[in-house]
């Protein structure tokens, strides 16, 4: 089940490192050390139970192991990276003996000290790194495009990306985004991809399409596939766009007033989708013409063919540190604006979650776009 594999990490290498080092801080007593090896238990048989019995599993119970056994995840991730400095004050001491006699001689009450202190220290981190999920932010651009428009010197766009709308983005947070959305009073609302998460049926379930119908903005809302639309139940969801009465764009190109075009790609995972250059090759290059491409691949592509702008989302900027630092490797730009000949970019790092509820070092966030045509 993929919904467990960033959790699979924590279970394979960082639980044996967590629990010996923990089990070396605890007094040599069962009454410590009982309980928090059955802690370890329980939490590997909640994951095994959730990997192999997801599909018999009632929906609230899978959630739930998923809930706990993502969370540990996260907790895993920070307790270890805090244990990895411990290790080098601790080698360190080997070369240099540099720490004072009193803490030599103290060394097991500090080591339990630790044992509490830096999992309340990742609590705490963990509480503000759901709340970031739980309350997105409001991202101003401001983008200055060197084309004259008749009738219209500016455009305000929402864009929102990866709602990742399933297990863990559920009715409450969408009435959220929407509420926010229409608080920005758009011209024009787009959702750039990912708009669920694995499977269709809580999307279904919890009718978070009428929410999105209530999405407010005078040219509309557009929407277009991310990976995550290509993953369970693809015709399922595609019926389920359909329904949030916003405008579908799968390789095709929609005129919300005349004035601009807005072209929107089928995802980067069909490589059968049409080329930018097939797509745009009868438009009046006059206009301005904004590309919703879900995964942000295409820049040199999108500035080769001239395109004013390209809306991204996908990366989640890493979503937890430090995985944002490894995204820098591997995309051109993971994050923000950029610029590449005459085109601007903006990839978001989304307004939902994929995996655990937190988000440490990143935000989730609803992307306004101050749009403005300027005479040359």
């Amino acid at each position: 089940m993929k919904v467990f594999l960033q959790s699979i990490v924590a279970q394979l290498l960082l639980n044996p490192y967590l629990f010996t080092r923990g089990y070396q801080a605890l007094p040599a007593k069962k009454s410590w050390r009982i309980p928090y090896a059955l802690f370890f238990i329980i939490e590997l048989f909640l994951f095994f139970t959730g990997y192999f019995f997801h599909k018999d599993l009632p929906d609230e119970v899978f959630t739930s192991i998923m809930y706990i056994c993502n969370s540990w995840y996260v907790a895993s991730l920070y307790i270890t990276i805090a244990l990895l400095c411990l290790e080098l004050i601790r080698l360190s001491q080997r070369f240099w003996k540099w720490f004072p006699k009193r803490v030599v001689e103290n060394m097991g009450k500090i080591k339990l000290g630790l044992f509490f202190l830096i999992p309340f220290s990742v609590c705490l981190l963990m509480i503000e790194g759901y709340r970031r999920v739980a309350y997105p932010i409001v991202k101003h651009v401001h983008i200055t495009i060197p084309k004259e428009v008749p009738r219209r010197d500016s455009l305000r766009v929402v864009m929102m990306s990866d709602l990742h709308i399933g297990e863990v983005i559920g009715k409450k947070l969408v009435q959220r985004y929407v509420a926010l959305s229409n608080e920005q009073k758009p011209d024009m609302v787009v959702l750039v991809g990912d708009i669920m998460d694995y499977e269709s049926r809580f999307a279904e379930k919890m009718h978070t399409e009428e929410d999105l119908q209530q999405l407010q903005a005078p040219l509309g809302t557009y929407v277009v596939y991310g990976n995550h639309e290509y993953r369970a139940n693809r015709h399922a969801k595609y019926k389920w766009l359909k329904k949030t009465g916003a405008t579908l764009l799968i390789d095709s190109v929609a005129m919300p007033d005349s004035t601009f075009y807005l072209i929107g790609r089928d995802d980067y995972i069909n490589k059968e989708r049409k080329t930018l250059r097939s797509l745009i090759k009868d438009l009046d290059q006059t206009k301005p013409s904004i590309v919703l491409d879900h995964q942000p691949w295409a820049f040199a592509e999108t500035a080769m063919n001239k395109v004013d702008l390209g809306l991204h989302g996908h990366t989640h900027n890493g979503q937890l540190w430090p995985y944002p630092l490894l995204l820098k490797a591997v995309y051109e730009k993971a994050y923000g604006y950029h610029k590449k000949g005459d085109s601007h970019f903006y990839v978001s790092s989304g307004i939902g979650i994929a995996g655990p509820p937190y988000r440490v070092g990143t935000v989730s966030e609803l992307v306004v776009l101050h749009i403005r045509f300027e005479k040359p």
